[in-house]
């Protein structure tokens, strides 16, 4: 296997992770609800959709994290926000009339476990009935510190065959250092009791750039990782932006590794999920051969949307929830973020997006390229002297060849494809207050 040679000064720039293009960084408030009534009205009867639904709450906050989230501490804000969010399925449906065909729900925060098993069957009894989705497949996050026996029964009557857990890391010096503990045996118990209620592929968001991450800390997460076999790995860089995110303010810097060290330990990652038998996926997921993960990566289908990467095909994703983000082809529209301004819009009969972005045409295109690059490792290539220009040191350093009207990188470029991918971008301006470091 190729090393990954690094070149600090071409990851110096802080870049965006393109769960779309254009990013969040681009809305405008100009843009919101009657774009969304609009498009809703124009969707084919059988046009696959796709459901996001986001619960913004959670049991305990995690210091590093960088969700819309917060506190569910109290009984009556959670059943306030599910009362609201039941307007907004019911509004949604309406506006569809019986358009579209459901084939996935996926359930996001936050946790959806900081709801009530109870609350959960409800919420998903309502989408079934509403956008007649009763056989649509069904994936959950899952804070596996507010797991238990309830829960368990709820994801095996739901039948969710996808779930994904937060583990970040194993090492409890780590984990005291972001504010999450949770023991090794907690998350096996988890395992185990996920593949007994019917879960058939899981996967475990793992991060490097942790505090007192040091490369032994990591290695052991991921050795106990592969032990416990999920499906699926996401290994994540720790986006260090305490400006932008107060909570991160109570995690040490000093601590963290520096850029050459984060660098080393996602190309460790790399070589230790790859050998263990897991298929690369994008730059930093990692799936089963036999994962249908891994079987979209190798049909060329694999799809990047803002759950990451996906084997969804579908080009509509319908978000629901507070801050839940809606995707059209031409159209992307965020909901309200704060969940009492959100309520508002709902008790008034409104659909909640407040902020986004009308697709160009050229958006379109370079959102294909960005997309093709991430996912594929290549991509058209549109003849512009400028954008060849920006690609001469890539080309200088082997990072990219170009064949055929073809960008492609080869595997040992995966740590630069989010830099060569920003290359693209009409509407990005350097900004280290902006974005996460881009490995």
């Amino acid at each position: 296997m190729t090393g990954w040679s690094y070149y600090p000064e071409l990851l110096a720039t802080p870049v965006p992770r393109y769960t779309s293009y254009p990013t969040a960084a681009e809305f405008s408030d100009t843009v919101g609800a009657r774009e969304l009534d609009a498009q809703l009205a124009v969707v084919e009867p059988d046009q696959p959709v796709s459901l996001y639904v986001h619960i913004p709450y959670c049991h305990e906050i995690c210091w590093y994290c960088g969700c819309n989230t917060g506190a569910a501490n109290k009984t009556q804000r959670l059943t306030s926000y599910l009362d609201t969010l039941h307007r907004e399925i019911e509004l949604v449906a309406l506006k569809l009339g019986g358009r579209g065909r459901v084939h996935r729900i996926a359930f996001g925060g936050g946790s959806p476990n900081a709801i009530s098993p109870e609350q959960f069957a409800a919420l998903l009894a309502l989408l079934r009935t509403a956008f007649s989705a009763e056989t649509a497949q069904l994936s959950i996050e899952l804070d596996p510190r507010s797991l238990d026996a309830p829960w368990y029964q709820a994801i095996a009557d739901a039948g969710i065959g996808r779930a994904s857990l937060g583990v970040q890391t194993l090492d409890p010096k780590v984990q005291r250092s972001i504010g999450r503990l949770q023991p090794e045996k907690l998350i096996r118990t988890a395992v185990n009791e996920l593949r007994g209620a019917g879960v058939r592929s899981l996967n475990f968001d793992l991060m490097y750039g942790l505090p007192h991450q040091g490369v032994a800390a990591l290695e052991a997460t991921l050795a106990a990782t592969i032990e416990m076999q999920p499906d699926r790995i996401a290994l994540f860089g720790y986006a260090h932006v305490p400006h932008l995110i107060p909570r991160q303010r109570q995690i040490d810097g000093n601590a963290l590794p520096d850029a050459e060290l984060r660098f080393r330990q996602a190309e460790l990652g790399h070589k230790i999920l790859t050998r263990a038998g897991y298929d690369p996926i994008g730059f930093d997921h990692y799936a089963r051969p036999d994962d249908l993960l891994s079987d979209a990566a190798r049909r060329g289908s694999l799809r990047r949307n803002f759950q990451g990467f996906t084997d969804d095909g579908a080009d509509i994703l319908i978000g629901l929830g507070a801050s839940a983000i809606s995707q059209f082809p031409n159209l992307i529209v965020q909901n309200e973020k704060n969940a009492g301004r959100y309520k508002i819009r709902g008790t008034s009969g409104l659909l909640p997006a407040t902020h986004g972005i009308v697709r160009s045409p050229d958006d379109q295109r370079r959102g294909r390229i960005i997309e093709q690059i991430l996912c594929d490792g290549e991509g058209e290539l549109p003849f512009e002297q400028q954008l060849l220009d920006k690609l001469h040191p890539f080309l200088e350093h082997g990072l990219v060849t170009i064949e055929c009207g073809r960008l492609r990188l080869p595997d040992y470029a995966r740590p630069y494809a989010r830099v060569v991918a920003a290359l693209f971008d009409q509407h990005r301006q350097p900004s280290a207050q902006r974005f996460s470091n881009a490995i």
